[in-house]
C-alpha cells in the first residue's frame, strides 16, 4: 500500500528547495479570476490586521511526491500556488529593501547551490504552454512592471490573461502600502501562513484523494491523465495542434460524456468486461497500441472519430442522403433504456459503418432487440457487459450482422415472453419502454418515436377500486390479481397521474381521463381501449394475447 502523508507546512518551508512544483500538462490551465485573487488578498489582509500570532490556513494541496525527491506533481492546488507566487513576485518588485528582495527571490526561484547540486530554476513550473511566460513575466526579478504594461488582448492564452489581471489586482493595492506594512505581510506569509500538504508517491491514490477533497472545482479525470501521455509523446512542433484537437473534442462532448468515452473505448478495443479501474486498464488495453510514436494516430483515428460517433448517437443527429430518420429513431429508443452498456457496440457501428444507413438500420434493430430482452429479463450489469463484450469481439472479427451474440437463445426468448406476460407494471424500469415500443408497433409508424415531455403509464382496471365500485362486480379477487398489473390493462397518457380519476368506472375513465385535450387520443395503445364498450376478464384475455403476439413478432420472440 502506498504511503500517504499530510502535514501543515508554513509557506517558507513550501517555497524552498524541499519542493519542486510541476503542473502536469493534463491539468487545466491557470484560471483564477480577479474575484478569487482579490478574495485571497483580502483574506490575508484581514488576518494581518487582526495582529494575532495564530496560524492562518490557506487550504490544501495534493501532490504526487516521493520523500526522497523534491519533485512534486501538483494534482490539486495549482490555482492557489500560482496566485501565491504572483503575490510574492509583486511584493519582491515593490520593495526597496535589498535583503527582503533577496529573501523573496529565494521563495520564488531556486538560485542554485553547487554543494547540494541544485540547479537554478523556478520553484513552480506551469504547464508547458504557459511556463515560459510565467517565468519571464513573474518569476524573474523586476518583471512585474513589464507584465502590467502588456496589453491583455495581445496575450496568447486565457491563463496568461488571468496572470496579468491578477498581478494587476494585487499590485494596485500593495503599491500604496508603506514598506513597513508590506514587510509585516511578508512576515505573516512566511511564518504563520500554512497549507495542508497531502502527498503520496502513487498517482492513482492522489487522484482519489483529490476527488474527495476538491468540491470547489473540476475533478481530475482519467481522460486528463491519458491526455498527458498522448500529448507528451508528440513532437513539440505539433503538440499544441493536437492539444487543441483534444480540447475541442472534450468541449464538443462535455466533460462527463468525454470521460465516459474512454470507458467505451476500453471495451471496444479489449472486447472484455472491465476488471480493474480504468487508469490501470486503459493504458494496457488501448494506449500501448499507440505509444510510443503513434500518439497522433490515436487522436486522428480513434479519439476524434469516436467523439463524432458519440455525438451522433447521443444527440440522434446521424445524417445521410436517405434512411437517417430510421437510424436516429433507434438511437432514441436505446437512450430510453436504464443503462448505457449498449453504447460501445453502437459507437463501433457508427464509427465503422457510418456511410451505410441501411446497414446501420439492420444493426440497430438487432442491437435494440438484444438490449430490450436483457432489460425485460432484468439481466444483471455483469451479464449485460459480458454479452456486449462478446459481441464486440465478433464484430472486430468481421462477423457483422451475423454475429452469434446478437441472437437470443430459446431460453432467453421464453424468459422474455414470460416477463412480458407477468405483472409488467411492477417492473418500473421496464414498463414504459415496453409500452412505448408496443405503441409504435400498433400505430404501424416505423421510425416514429413519440416525444412528449410527460408520459405516464396508467391502469384501466384500477389498483385499488372503491368498495362500491363496479370494478368489484366485474372482477373477483383472483382475476384482479391476474390482470391489474398485466400488459393488457395498461395504457399510456401524456399527462400527470390523477389519483381521483384512476378509480373512475370504465365509462368515466374513457370520457374524462383517457381522452386528451381537445378530444385527441395521442397513443394507439390507449385508442384501442376506447374502442371497447366494456372491460372484463374476457376482454383482457384476448387483448393480452394480441399484444404479446405483436411484441413476439417485433422482437422475433
Amino acid at each position: 500500500m502506498q504511503q500517504l502523508e499530510a502535514h501543515e507546512v508554513p509557506l517558507h518551508k513550501l517555497f524552498c528547495s524541499d519542493y519542486d512544483f510541476q503542473i502536469p500538462d493534463y491539468q487545466r490551465p491557470y484560471a483564477w479570476e480577479v474575484e478569487q485573487a482579490a478574495q485571497l488578498r483580502d483574506d490575508l489582509i484581514e488576518a494581518l490586521d487582526r495582529d494575532s500570532d495564530e496560524p492562518y490556513f490557506l487550504g490544501s494541496v495534493v501532490l504526487v511526491k516521493n520523500k526522497q525527491s523534491s519533485n512534486a506533481e501538483v494534482i490539486d492546488g495549482q490555482q492557489r500556488l500560482t496566485t501565491l507566487t504572483i503575490l510574492l513576485a509583486v511584493l519582491r518588485d515593490l520593495t526597496d529593501d535589498a535583503e527582503l528582495r533577496g529573501n523573496l527571490e529565494g521563495m520564488i526561484a531556486e538560485s542554485g547551490n553547487k554543494i547540494l547540486r541544485l540547479a537554478p530554476k523556478p520553484r513552480l513550473k506551469l504547464r508547458p504552454r504557459d511556463a515560459e511566460f510565467f517565468e519571464t513575466h513573474v518569476q524573474i526579478t523586476g518583471s512585474i512592471q513589464g507584465l502590467l504594461d502588456l496589453k491583455p488582448d495581445a496575450l496568447k492564452t486565457e491563463a496568461q490573461q488571468a496572470i496579468h489581471a491578477n498581478a494587476d489586482a494585487l499590485h494596485s493595492v500593495l503599491k500604496d502600502w508603506s514598506e513597513e506594512r508590506r514587510l509585516a505581510l511578508v512576515s505573516m506569509l512566511g511564518a504563520r501562513t500554512y497549507l495542508v500538504v497531502v502527498s503520496t508517491p502513487d498517482l492513482n491514490s492522489a487522484h482519489r484523494i483529490f476527488s474527495v477533497m476538491n468540491d470547489r472545482g473540476l475533478n481530475l479525470s482519467a481522460a486528463d491523465i491519458f491526455k498527458s501521455k498522448i500529448i507528451g509523446d508528440l513532437a513539440p512542433e505539433i503538440s499544441d495542434v493536437y492539444a487543441d484537437k483534444w480540447e475541442n473534442a472534450e468541449e464538443a462532448l462535455g466533460r462527463d460524456d468525454f470521460a465516459d468515452i474512454f470507458l467505451h473505448l476500453r471495451m471496444i478495443f479489449s472486447g472484455e468486461r472491465a476488471k480493474v479501474e480504468l487508469l490501470k486498464e486503459f493504458p494496457r488495453q488501448v494506449l500501448d497500441k499507440y505509444l510510443p510514436r503513434k500518439a497522433a494516430e490515436f487522436v486522428d483515428d480513434v479519439l476524434l472519430p469516436y467523439t463524432d460517433a458519440y455525438i451522433q448517437v447521443r444527440d440522434q443527429s446521424y445524417t445521410a442522403s436517405a434512411g437517417a430518420e430510421k437510424v436516429n429513431a433507434w438511437f432514441k429508443r436505446l437512450a430510453q433504456l436504464d443503462n448505457s452498456d449498449w453504447r460501445p457496440p453502437a459507437l463501433w457501428a457508427v464509427r465503422n459503418h457510418g456511410d451505410d444507413p441501411h446497414w446501420l438500420d439492420a444493426f440497430f434493430r438487432s442491437l435494440e432487440r438484444l438490449a430490450a430482452s436483457m432489460l425485460i429479463r432484468r439481466a444483471y450489469a455483469s451479464t449485460r457487459a459480458q454479452r456486449y463484450a462478446d459481441l464486440l469481439r465478433e464484430l472486430a472479427a468481421g462477423k457483422g450482422l451475423d454475429a452469434r451474440h446478437f441472437e437470443l437463445s430459446d431460453v432467453e426468448k421464453r424468459d422474455t415472453v414470460r416477463a412480458l406476460d407477468g405483472d409488467l407494471y411492477l417492473s418500473t424500469k421496464v414498463r414504459k419502454y415496453v409500452l412505448l415500443r408496443l405503441d409504435e408497433v400498433l400505430a404501424d409508424a416505423s421510425g416514429v418515436v413519440y416525444d412528449h415531455s410527460v408520459v405516464t403509464v396508467e391502469h384501466v382496471l384500477p389498483q385499488n377500486p372503491k368498495p362500491d365500485s363496479i370494478w368489484l362486480a366485474s372482477f373477483d379477487e383472483e382475476e384482479r390479481m391476474r390482470w391489474t398489473h398485466a400488459l393488457a390493462n395498461l395504457v399510456l397518457l401524456n399527462r400527470r397521474k390523477n389519483s381521483e380519476a384512476q378509480n373512475y368506472d370504465f365509462g368515466q375513465k374513457k370520457a374524462k381521463y383517457f381522452i386528451g385535450k381537445k378530444g385527441i387520443v395521442t397513443f394507439a395503445l390507449t385508442s384501442q381501449v376506447l374502442n371497447h364498450g366494456e372491460w372484463t376478464p374476457d376482454v383482457l384475455e384476448g387483448r393480452q394475447e394480441e399484444l404479446l403476439q405483436a411484441l413476439r413478432e417485433e422482437w422475433d420472440l
